[in-house]
């Protein structure tokens, strides 16, 4: 019998500890030296079912002080071999928004969502605003 990786498991937390994990740590380095621009915004587009979802729950689980001392995750990955990747683990407020549930059929309902989705989080991540 074949494994299978699941399409729908977009948590990193969830899918490092599968069978089968690919390890795309290296986002993260990549991740950080774009952290040292002016830009004010990075976007993360790739084609459907590409793992974009999974790749923005890794860096939220690597960046975010939400995962503070829980270096456990990266634990055999290619981004803990390196000492200062591994002192940064944890260390800054993230705020993660991910348009994933969005799926409705017209305009007006998939705006109602991604406002849900943005009211969310500023209810949830007030504190660091």
């Amino acid at each position: 019998m074949a494994i299978f990786l699941n399409p729908d498991n977009a948590n990193f937390n969830e899918a490092v500890h599968s069978k089968i994990y690919v390890d795309k740590t290296g986002l993260i380095e990549y991740t950080n030296s774009v952290l040292s621009t002016t830009a004010k915004f990075i976007c993360n587009s790739r084609p459907r079912r590409f793992g974009k979802t999974l790749n923005m729950s890794m860096l939220n689980c690597f960046f975010s002080n939400k995962y503070t001392n829980r270096g456990e995750l990266f634990k055999g990955l290619s981004i803990w071999k390196e000492e200062k990747y591994q002192r940064i683990q944890g260390c800054f407020p993230v705020i993660f928004l991910s348009f994933a549930d969005v799926k409705q059929t017209n305009y007006i309902d998939a705006v109602k969502m991604i406002k849900f989705i943005i009211s969310d989080a500023f209810r949830e991540y007030r504190d660091i605003m």
